[in-house]
């Protein structure tokens, strides 16, 4: 014989808060820290180095690419 399974029992029912209840006040937090001021010039000089660096490197790995393309096809074709 199965064993008898226990009926559902619901949650118990919920109790309303009373009338003048509210949730504790929070401290508001500061107002937020003025930022510092950037050297537009300096960034600008900066970004375009590194842009510069990533254009000779990227043609650096393309003639890699090519030269081993032509050794390999050089290989079979001769």
């Amino acid at each position: 014989m199965e064993p008898e399974r226990p009926a559902y029992q619901p949650p118990p029912p919920t109790v309303a808060p009373s009338a003048g209840w509210r949730t504790p006040r929070v401290v508001e937090p500061a107002a937020p820290r003025q930022l510092p001021v950037q050297n537009h010039a300096a960034i600008d000089l900066a970004e375009e180095q590194a842009r510069a660096l990533t254009r000779v490197l990227g043609v650096a790995a393309g003639l890699v690419l090519v030269v081993i393309g032509c050794l390999l096809c050089g290989r079979t074709l001769f």
